[in-house]
């Protein structure tokens, strides 16, 4: 009896899920002053869900990046949510401003790129409206089927929700961007107000300043692994962003061993990215770090084992010592 009472009660969610237009509110990631480029792959993916799409601007002085939001090619209207407490992103405050969004506008999907923030704050969303989160999306087969990685990218599931609302984060490498201009929607403020929750408190920002490109949008990526050996022979692998105009990223064991900050991690826990080229030093392959990279353009990769599982998946492989490769190549470029 119980289960036929679930699946009625399952039948009549999809039912008037089926009922209602699409809408997608898409949650913006930016620096105050405009949207970051993930956004632009967000607002793609909510194109492919169809439908009207609004975006969700929420920070402290970020009139900018509402101004920006409204300029997206496909985007219908945005709201604008400027508050004091929303400054610097804190997770929970984030989540009040969005649920008072759904309350208002009843959007059938909700969806953010997959980003640090958006991995922070839409599974609270999720639990706050009791449905369940479908996270790192790949492809949008339908209104409530999409395709998401699973065991580290090596298995592609295939996700039909039934929830009246979808939550949703995309991966941004999945995902063309959308054109930064064309649109011409109007900015309102985002309903609700008194969105501190008092739970969380932001004490410092500690930024790096760097001129190379930032590591998940970057066209060139050059990353380097455990062989490097110590954060001083990393030098090396600077010096090769350097003259390519490339980010710098590296595999878990480098972060780990302390060579380099956790900021630069490429793989499964860690950013994902798909450059043009991913050029990859004394990198071994490990499962966890190809997921984060193998949908690069063009892999090049440099180890002197000419065993390494990374030669499986570079489009150019070199066996050799990087401490000589790198240099020469470094002379070269």
């Amino acid at each position: 009896m119980l289960s036929r009472v679930v699946s009625a009660g399952l039948l009549r969610k999809l039912s008037s899920s089926s009922r209602r237009a699409a809408s997608t509110l898409v949650i913006a990631d930016h620096t105050g002053d405009a949207v970051a480029s993930s956004t632009l792959n967000a607002v793609t993916a909510a194109k492919s869900i169809g439908g009207d799409i609004t975006v969700l601007v929420a920070g402290s002085s970020c009139e900018g990046a509402a101004n920006s939001a409204a300029a997206i090619d496909g985007v219908t209207a945005v709201l604008h949510a400027d508050d004091e407490s929303l400054g610097h992103q804190v997770a929970e405050n984030v989540t009040n401003v969005i649920l008072a969004a759904q309350e208002a506008g009843s959007y059938t999907h909700i969806l953010q790129a997959a980003t640090n923030d958006g991995k922070n704050t839409l599974p609270r969303v999720a639990a706050a409206l009791d449905v369940s989160p479908i996270l790192d999306i790949l492809t949008v087969e339908s209104e409530d089927t999409f395709t998401r990685p699973m065991y580290a990218g090596n298995a592609i599931a295939t996700v039909q929700s039934g929830d009246a609302v979808k939550i949703i984060t995309a991966r941004a490498t999945a995902f063309e961007k959308a054109a930064e201009t064309g649109g011409s929607a109007a900015v309102s403020a985002a309903p609700g107000s008194g969105f501190d929750a008092g739970k969380s408190v932001w004490k410092t920002d500690e930024v790096v300043q760097s001129d190379r490109p930032e590591l998940a949008s970057a066209g060139i990526v050059v990353a380097g692994g455990r062989a490097l050996k110590s954060s001083e022979n990393f030098a090396i692998i600077d010096e090769l962003a350097d003259k390519l105009g490339a980010a710098v990223g590296a595999s878990r064991a480098a972060v780990d061993a302390g060579y380099v900050p956790n900021d630069y991690q490429v793989g499964q826990t860690g950013k994902v990215v798909a450059p043009d080229l991913y050029i990859a030093v004394g990198i071994s392959g490990a499962i966890q770090h190809l997921a984060g990279m193998k949908d690069s353009k063009t892999i090049v990769a440099i180890n002197k084992d000419a065993e390494a599982p990374i030669f499986q998946v570079a489009d150019y492989g070199l066996v050799a010592d990087l401490f000589d490769a790198v240099p020469e190549m470094t002379s070269k470029v």
